[in-house]
């Protein structure tokens, strides 16, 4: 766990940048439960809720099926009792997602494969991972394997400065996967532990650019038949429920290990995070929600799910 994921707050700071928004689920949910009696009118207020917050008909269906079997065993006799118990159906959604990338020593060096539709804070995800894992003592290359869009190695340049990692880079418009076999073999006779390789942004529809991201995983597995060791897709939480289809589709093309879930710090509701962990069930490794180093931590479903509800207490979460 690094320093700035020590300091109290990360998830307190999420929660109050949920709250900013203008149909964030805990400002809903607050006047909801309150001296409120259980009844259909209540659920069907509830439902509304969850839909306006990005959570998803599918695991809103599932959320609200518990809550009437506990309602119907009488476990829950008002609206604080309800609002625990969706507390806890949230987590129970969340908690099989809460995975932390695990970095194997064997497998050196250990390769990731980031991917991401084009503005989905990949390239600045692939810096903050970078930083961490050189906090943690680990070497890194980076492989700017984005080679089309302006200024993306650029970028890769100058968080590998900040991170203290290498970079192999090569002219504009080169092929992808020829940038990242020429930095998997450059790793390989340095001895660095990690190898992120940097894909270019792609609409999840546009099959033919999908098709250039299998090829770079099966240039990769020439190099190492187990590798990549983790596919990455970086997902804009303000997408809504197009991060979900975003997230199915990269699945199917490149098989996706875990997710990084970026921008909650801008107009994201947060219920999208429910909806694809209903939906998908892959391990959520990491959550952006801002600019600096420090706002890049791992995901904790129960501090996540006490920020969406704005639940008191959630600035100390780390």
């Amino acid at each position: 766990m690094t320093e700035a994921e020590d300091k109290p707050g990360f998830f307190g700071r999420l929660r109050l940048r949920f709250a900013r928004g203008a149909k964030d689920l805990s400002s809903g949910l607050a006047d909801l439960f309150v001296a409120r009696q259980i009844d259909a009118e209540l659920l069907e207020e509830l439902e509304t809720q969850l839909i306006g917050a990005d959570v998803g008909i599918e695991a809103t269906q599932q959320i609200l099926q518990d809550l009437r079997a506990r309602i119907s065993r009488r476990e829950l006799a008002d609206g604080a009792a309800l609002r625990s118990a969706l507390r806890e159906s949230l987590i129970g959604i969340l908690a099989p997602c809460q995975q932390p990338l695990v970095i194997d020593p064997a497998r050196k060096p250990f390769v990731i494969m980031v991917v991401g539709v084009n503005g989905s804070g990949k390239t600045t995800s692939i810096g903050k991972l970078a930083t961490r894992l050189a906090d943690e003592g680990r070497t890194v290359l980076l492989a700017a394997a984005d080679t089309f869009r302006a200024a993306a190695s650029e970028q890769l340049e100058i968080w590998a400065k900040r991170s203290g990692a290498a970079i192999q880079q090569q002219p504009p418009g080169a092929d992808p996967g020829a940038v990242v076999f020429d930095s998997l073999r450059a790793a390989a006779s340095r001895g660095t532990d990690v190898v992120i390789a940097d894909t270019a942004g792609r609409l999840h529809s546009q099959s033919h650019l999908m098709e250039e991201l299998k090829k770079v995983r099966r240039v990769i597995q020439r190099f190492d038949p187990a590798a990549p060791h983790e596919v990455l897709l970086v997902l804009d939480a303000n997408q809504g429920q197009n991060a979900l289809a975003q997230a199915i589709s990269f699945h199917e093309a490149v098989g996706v290990t875990g997710l990084v879930l970026t921008k909650l710090d801008g107009s994201a509701r947060g219920g999208i995070v429910i909806a694809i962990a209903r939906r998908l069930g892959l391990p959520i490794r990491f959550i952006g929600i801002g600019e600096q180093t420090g706002d890049f931590g791992l995901f904790d479903a129960a501090a996540f799910t006490d920020a969406l509800l704005g639940n008191p207490g959630v600035e100390s979460a780390s």
